[in-house]
């Protein structure tokens, strides 16, 4: 479900027409619905009432502080992965105690930023990060609480790329050294061994791989607590999928009750890191056409809005349906939806059957919400989007369009370059 609609042939963000907004802010742009977030916010979280849980936005797949904001008001966390979404997040303020820090990657630096601010638990991916947690949380006189993040070595039916429950994914612990793990930790004089954590995968539209997951965390954790492990939390991660084409994706209280059903008696509380299934079909990219163009081979629609904006096409051969702001009933054409970028990989369609376009129009890339400015960037100095809120009939910019200087503005001359070489 979410809140764009056409009414009268004109395509409406709730109860604003996107016309408008790409017209006052220009484009490309990408723009949320407030109602659609809450709603989908409220669906998972609620799925999950008979169970002791928090759950924790996962930043990485739309990390606006606006956003973040939205969902911390209204009882969420946040899943980072980086010192910068953990900034976000306090931005954002939300407590800090909510805050679960994931990632292969911690830096010294992340780690004390993560100790000082007393997070809710590192989910560890390594022996030896979880050593280097210990030496920083000694070193600042304080406790880490951990989780350890288990590779079940379970096939999600996933993308390769957002596949990460396997044994030649980096992600996780083999659960034959979580074991000795945890009792390493026992002589580890500044960690709480507390959880454990797995995530298989992203864009999952079965819930078997998450139940075969599930099943091999259950047995893990009875072993582990035969053995004096106080595991008190289990994170069971995200990655249920969204309709982008034909996908059928369970609904949330379909994987809700397919998870609880195997944790009758855990005795954990369970934290949860959704992000796509919140926040992707909550959002959209609107792009202008600047050209067309045809050829004997193919046909181009050019539009101002390219792969450094929206690169899930070309990075996953993704699938986003597009369809124009002002519908109309005249003839279509097989097109290659192309953006400006000096790559051929620079498509954000192909091959797909759309009304005739002409210079001026506007198009709608649905289900933008997830991956989308989050993974956008400069590439030939492209200025990046702004990002626009929804709600009712108002709107807001909550990031405004970068300037050029902007591009420039943390770059600088050396001295012996200022009057140039000589």
């Amino acid at each position: 479900m979410h809140h764009f609609q056409y009414k009268q042939d004109e395509l409406y963000c709730e109860d604003v027409p996107v016309r408008r907004i790409a017209e006052e802010i220009g484009t490309p742009c990408y723009i949320y619905s407030l109602a659609t977030l809450r709603h989908h916010f409220l669906t998972f979280d609620s799925a999950f009432t008979d169970a002791r849980h928090l759950t924790c936005y996962s930043a990485k797949a739309n990390s606006n502080i606006a956003i973040l904001k939205l969902f911390g008001s209204m009882g969420g966390g946040v899943d980072i992965v980086s010192g910068g979404e953990l900034y976000r997040a306090l931005k954002a303020q939300v407590p800090s105690n909510r805050i679960v820090y994931s990632g292969v990657g911690k830096t010294v630096e992340e780690i004390d930023f993560a100790l000082r601010e007393k997070i809710l638990m590192f989910n560890i991916e390594s022996t030896q990060e979880l050593e280097q947690i210990n030496r920083r949380a000694e070193a600042m006189n304080t406790r880490a609480a951990v989780s350890v993040r288990v590779n079940p070595d379970i096939d999600p039916n996933t993308h390769p790329y957002i596949s990460t429950g396997m044994k030649r994914n980096k992600f996780g612990i083999s659960t034959d050294i979580v074991m000795q793990a945890f009792e390493d930790a026992k002589n580890l004089k500044n960690v709480d061994m507390i959880g454990l954590d797995c995530h298989i995968g992203s864009q999952l539209t079965d819930v078997t791989p998450f139940v075969d997951a599930l099943k091999r965390l259950r047995a893990l954790i009875e072993r582990l607590r035969q053995r004096g492990a106080d595991i008190r939390y289990l994170d069971l991660g995200g990655g249920l999928g969204i309709v982008y084409d034909q996908e059928a994706p369970p609904q949330p209280h379909e994987y809700a009750r397919a998870l609880l059903r195997e944790l009758q008696d855990i005795n954990c509380t369970l934290i949860f890191e959704p992000g796509r299934v919140i926040v992707g079909n909550a959002g959209i990219f609107v792009t202008r056409v600047l050209y067309t163009k045809r050829t004997p081979v193919k046909n181009f629609v050019i539009t101002d809005g390219g792969m450094n904006d929206l690169i899930r096409p070309s990075l996953y051969g993704s699938y986003h349906y597009v369809q124009p702001v002002a519908r109309n009933l005249q003839e279509t054409e097989i097109v290659d939806v192309v953006g400006p970028i000096c790559e051929s990989g620079d498509f954000l369609a192909r091959d797909r059957d759309l009304p005739l376009s002409s210079q001026g129009d506007y198009l709608a890339v649905m289900s933008a919400g997830a991956y989308g400015f989050s993974m956008s960037s400069n590439y030939n100095s492209r200025r990046r989007a702004p990002e626009v809120l929804v709600t009712g009939g108002d709107y807001f910019v909550i990031r405004r369009r970068e300037t050029w200087e902007d591009l420039v503005g943390s770059e600088t001359l050396p001295d012996f370059l200022e009057g140039g070489l000589q």
